[in-house]
């Protein structure tokens, strides 16, 4: 399964079963979390076999059952686009992986997730993982035309990348963002809404992806 193909794929998921995380795809997956952490200056970590994060009445109230594995996101203040753009890079390689997943914000205890931190980190987010019971199932999506501007005809590569970042997980499926093309630059613009820098960092994951070898730059 390739990036693209994965993306399609790809579907929030919270109820898991009893099968470990082990073997290759643990180790796979603390290769990409090291390559994520280096490149971003994060603190990402993996919790596997700890169900306490999610043993709780907001867990419960966001549907999360027998949550025992997830991927931690640390940073210091103003990290929350570089959780969005590393973080979708671990959950796409997740599905790659044969794993489901789900971006939770409020639905875990923070001071139950077993992370080391350095000074002026906290935990932004966490990434709920593990062999899913179903695959979940395709959100819903804005017209294409609202979550973009082009001023002409839009470019076969930009299509795509906007085709990708529609399929972006976004918290509560809001989609608050707008990609405005200008030549060959793009810029991404979040709009007020809980966690839309998160958004815009897993929104930039998937353009870029979905628009390939396209030569082109952020704004």
């Amino acid at each position: 399964m390739d990036l693209s193909a994965a993306i399609k794929a790809r579907h929030s998921v919270r109820s898991f079963t009893d099968r470990r995380i082990d073997g290759e795809i643990e180790t796979v997956l603390c290769q990409m979390i090291d390559e994520c952490s280096q490149a971003s200056g994060l603190h990402i970590q993996l919790c596997l076999n700890e169900p306490r994060a999610f043993d709780n009445m907001r867990a419960k109230y966001g549907k999360f059952q027998n949550c025992k594995n997830y991927i931690a996101l640390a940073g210091k203040s103003g990290s929350s686009e570089k959780c969005g753009y590393y973080g979708e890079k671990l959950v796409l390689k997740a599905q790659q992986l044969g794993l489901n997943s789900c971006w939770a914000a409020i639905s875990y205890s923070k001071s139950k997730v077993p992370c080391v931190l350095a000074k002026g980190e906290k935990i932004r987010l966490v990434i709920a993982l593990g062999y899913g019971i179903s695959q979940g199932v395709e959100h819903r999506s804005k017209d294409m035309k609202r979550l973009c501007q082009v001023k002409g005809e839009m470019p076969e590569w930009f299509r795509r990348g906007m085709a990708a970042a529609m399929l972006a997980p976004t918290a509560m499926n809001q989609q608050k963002f707008v990609l405005t093309l200008h030549q060959n630059t793009v810029s991404a613009k979040p709009l007020i809404a809980f966690y839309s820098r998160v958004d815009l960092g897993i929104v930039k994951c998937h353009f870029e992806i979905g628009a390939g070898d396209a030569i082109f730059k952020w704004q």
